[in-house]
């Protein structure tokens, strides 16, 4: 059985997965795509859809960056542009920052490949 399994694991032992995602999140805010297999992209939109509910609810605060920090370390101006420029495009949106584009299987292994990026916010 499979109960209350919420996460991946990747088959990767807890620090290294914890880096691994921490990563992608810093390339998915700084470039704004990110491109890895499905089920790393998965576990990624759910850490990018957490961060960006934290920094839109409790906005530019010392305790949300705090917070935002132990998640993604050492990297002050990723968090800075999550901030200020990523969490106030969705503050009209209740969730679903995030889409996950298909792109088929790779070659070498026929791992599925996913593209995740940013959803555009409609003006209205």
């Amino acid at each position: 059985m499979n109960h209350q399994n919420g996460r991946k694991k990747l088959n990767l032992p807890s620090a290294h997965r914890r880096s691994l995602l921490r990563n992608q999140a810093i390339i998915l805010i700084e470039h704004g795509s990110l491109t890895s297999t499905k089920a790393r992209i998965k576990e990624v939109q759910r850490m990018v859809e957490k961060l960006v509910t934290l920094a839109r609810n409790e906005g530019n605060t010392m305790n949300a960056r705090r917070r935002a920090g132990q998640i993604i370390p050492y990297r002050d101006a990723t968090l800075r542009k999550l901030f200020v420029e990523i969490a106030p495009r969705y503050v009209g949106r209740s969730g679903g920052y995030t889409r996950v584009i298909p792109m088929g299987r790779r070659v070498s292994d026929t791992a599925t490949i996913a593209r995740l990026e940013w959803v555009q916010e409609e003006l209205q």
